[in-house]
């Protein structure tokens, strides 16, 4: 194909990862960004994304044409399908959003076209299950009517650095010159550069370690964040004396939520035991990270258990929800595993959150958000909870304020290690 041919692409799911790369396309070829979701389709049209990935001026700017009807697809030479992959209750693969999107796509899509995926998957899931499913919907043949290919997202929810137009972009496909005409697509987009993957498989595999390696190096810096809480010495103290050697690796101590780090390794894991391998690292940290808001909650429940002398239980208010600083996006977070346990402790649990929909809140989590804390005091104990900016403007006097005398600072995040709190406060971290 010709290098500077214009093509007219399908995004199909707009959401953290569809809408950024629907727009960035849009600049160079037609582009038709389609969601299932009609509210999602009518905000966006209106100039809204939820997700502050992108901005009512960047909305407006954009030639990209927005829709709920499928039908609006026909026409396009090339599909790129960015839809969740979650895991079910058991951590298991749920494939559901991304089968229904072959559905869709396969019954508009002509001969010639080529279909890439982004959304995450194991080894061998776009060649195995999405190729068949587009045969069967479309009644063409994979390889010879049309082509897949495979580009892993790396959209970092709320990273204004590392955005899709900057970032590296591992492309593959299932010939050469699928492979080579995404590679064009894509480049023209990002300033990054492409990187063509040996083959689909290799791509769909990149992807997942990427977010394992994670998860695994922060479980290290959890579990020694356990142990040294039993030793009696914060983890951040020593992460800060270990950080002088020039080869150590800066990792955090906290919660393992979202899309991405805390579901990832558990598509890996899966094919691993498909294939009659245990995969022990991988999962171990699995298991550190998930345990680690239940670790958490007991900690300051004792905590408070200790000093008020097995006294009732007292109000606590937990400061953020969202699995992660200054994004509005709840899902997988694990703020919910503190929450849940301290109120088995017998505590009475407020949350507050200025990026959270309280709507989603209560609908994913049953948790009614605090619409301010403006005028809220008399808490036996705070939570950093979450790192979001709102929360790490406060010093020792707002923080005294929202407490009852001799009240608890317990910082999760290491976001007021170096506040200093009035006299009878009295703190805890990790």
């Amino acid at each position: 194909m010709a290098q500077d041919r214009k093509h007219r692409v399908a995004v199909v799911g707009l959401g953290y990862v569809g809408l950024p790369l629907a727009v960035a396309l849009a600049k160079h070829h037609a582009v038709v960004g389609f969601d299932a979701d009609p509210a999602r389709v009518a905000e966006l049209k209106q100039g809204v994304d939820r997700t502050l990935e992108i901005d009512a001026a960047a909305l407006k700017a954009t030639t990209m044409q927005v829709s709920d009807d499928a039908a609006s697809m026909k026409g396009c030479d090339v599909f790129i399908v960015a839809v969740p992959t979650p895991v079910d209750h058991l951590n298991l693969p749920d494939l559901g959003a991304l089968r229904s999107a072959c559905r869709t796509v396969g019954e508009q899509m002509a001969k010639g076209a080529i279909v890439c995926f982004e959304s995450t998957v194991y080894p061998g899931v776009t060649e195995a299950i999405c190729g068949p499913d587009l045969e069967a919907y479309s009644r063409l043949t994979c390889g010879q009517d049309f082509f897949v290919g495979y580009s892993p997202e790396r959209i970092n929810p709320g990273d204004r650095e590392h955005t899709v137009d900057r970032i590296t972009k591992v492309v593959s496909g299932q010939t050469p010159e699928v492979a080579a005409t995404l590679g064009r697509l894509y480049g023209a987009v990002t300033t990054g550069g492409v990187f063509l993957a040996k083959d689909i498989r290799t791509a769909e595999a990149a992807k997942v370690i990427e977010n394992a390696q994670r998860d695994i190096n922060i479980a290290f810096v959890n579990e020694i964040a356990v142990i040294f809480q039993k030793i009696g010495i914060s983890v951040y103290d020593v992460l800060d004396a270990a950080a002088t050697k020039w080869n150590f690796l800066g990792f955090k101590p906290g919660l393992v939520g979202g899309h991405c780090i805390g579901v990832d390794p558990y598509y890996l894991a899966f094919r691993a035991q498909e294939l009659g391998h245990q995969p022990e690292v991988i999962l171990a940290g699995r298991r550190i990270n998930d345990r680690m808001g239940h670790f958490v909650a007991e900690r300051i429940a004792d905590f408070l258990a200790l000093h008020k002398r097995n006294g009732p239980p007292g109000r606590i208010l937990v400061l953020g929800l969202t699995f992660k600083e200054d994004v509005p996006d709840l899902r997988n977070s694990r703020v919910i595993d503190i929450i849940k346990t301290l109120r088995t402790r017998g505590h009475v649990v407020d949350v507050h959150d200025p990026m959270a929909d309280s709507t989603e809140a209560k609908l994913h989590y049953g948790v009614t958000l605090k619409p301010s804390i403006d005028g809220a005091k008399g808490y036996a104990c705070v939570i950093g909870a979450v790192g979001h900016a709102d929360y790490l403007k406060l010093d020792g006097k707002a923080l005294a304020a929202l407490l009852e005398p001799n009240g608890l600072v317990a910082d999760v995040k290491g976001m007021w290690r170096k506040v200093a709190l009035p006299t009878g406060l009295q703190r805890w971290q990790l």
